[in-house]
């Protein structure tokens, strides 16, 4: 398989403000340096895939709003590969577009689709299983989507149900999908990581781009036929236009409503690779190495005295001491300090403002 058949859509239009005050509805999370390397969530994406996919097959969709930015911490991206979709309409529409949008370009393409703003910390492992997965979907009709293996009865995901006596004769590793799942309550989270055939939906997706499309056309025929009907301009001054005036007109649903749910051919890959969607400050704590006291510290002068089990954020090269807290977020971004009890994050927004905008 040639590798310049192989594309990357990144996946990067989300507004929330979860990291608030680092992230704001005008800069979410995907286009911050959450883990205080110097890089984005963004740029971290697309680093993940230089052995897998060259940079003029990056694609990135996106909102206008940020379509600049993207630009910015991609500069090696081609600038019409940057899509703006001119509205939320959650993630049918905007793989819809976007495969298009290849195809019309290289018929033959193989494309994972993957979020812009998760966390893989074995690097290696991932770009062996998508490897994998990209060798699959070339050689055939099939949809994969990757399994993360569940360490904890987790209610913020959806799972996958796979049968794992179905494994398939090209991959071993390779299984056929049962079922979908909701995110669960507790109680049936726990019940399914009692069994060893559910994973965490990590929406990250691989497919030929003749499968996608061929299934949007049996599954979302609506949907289907705008993106179709644009063939003759992808890739002119038309398409922005076109787009800015057709979008709006989509059903707002997910791709697993629209198309994972319905499609035969649907296979999952379990996998390990330290993943995390970065969904809370507490998530960020799970996945950032920690002292002896169980303290996340993301920042350069940080002076930690009777403190426990806490996430500190403060890289504006501040000196920072904190004293006796015990569970709790610490964080800082211009002008703004938030200091927050890590079991009640799901007030930030509250606090923040952000849900006013």
């Amino acid at each position: 398989m040639a590798k310049i058949s192989n594309h990357l859509v990144i996946m990067a239009g989300g507004v929330g403000s979860r990291f608030w005050p680092m992230s704001t509805a005008e800069k979410p999370k995907q286009f911050i340096d959450v883990l205080g390397i110097g890089k984005s969530l963004l740029q971290l994406t697309v680093e993940r895939f230089q052995t897998l996919v060259d940079a003029e097959n990056v694609w990135v969709v996106t909102n206008k709003t940020y379509a600049d930015t993207v630009a910015e911490q991609l500069p090696d991206m081609p600038r019409n590969h940057i899509l703006c979709e001119p509205c939320r309409r959650n993630t049918a529409p905007c793989i819809a577009y976007v495969s298009w949008r290849i195809k019309s370009k290289d018929p033959k393409a193989n494309i994972v689709v993957s979020p812009s703003d998760h966390v893989v910390l074995n690097v290696e492992e991932f770009r062996r299983v998508i490897t994998e997965c990209l060798n699959f979907t070339a050689e055939s009709d099939a949809i994969v989507t990757l399994g993360m293996k569940p360490n904890r009865p987790e209610t913020g995901y959806g799972y996958i149900e796979a049968n794992l006596s179905a494994n398939s004769l090209r991959n071993k590793e390779i299984f056929r999908v049962d079922s979908f799942r909701e995110k669960p309550d507790l109680n049936t989270a726990k019940q399914y990581i009692a069994k060893n055939n559910y994973f965490w939906n990590a929406g990250i997706f691989i497919w030929n781009v003749s499968t996608i499309v061929n299934a949007f056309r049996m599954y979302q025929p609506g949907i289907s036929k705008i993106f179709e009907g644009m063939l003759p301009i992808y890739g002119t001054e038309k398409e922005q236009e076109t787009i800015d005036r057709l979008f709006p007109e989509c059903e707002n649903i997910s791709v697993d409503y629209a198309i994972m749910e319905k499609a035969e051919e649907i296979f999952v890959r379990p996998s390990d690779f330290g993943w995390s969607d970065l969904g809370t400050w507490g998530s960020l704590h799970q996945q950032t190495k920690k002292d002896l006291y169980g303290n996340a510290c993301i920042g350069q002068d940080i002076n930690l005295f009777e403190t426990h089990n806490c996430i500190i954020h403060t890289t504006q090269e501040k000196k920072v001491v904190i004293q006796g807290l015990d569970g709790y977020i610490v964080a800082e971004n211009n002008d703004t300090l938030l200091i927050c009890k890590l079991s009640e994050e799901q007030r930030i927004k509250q606090f923040s403002g952000e849900d006013k905008k």
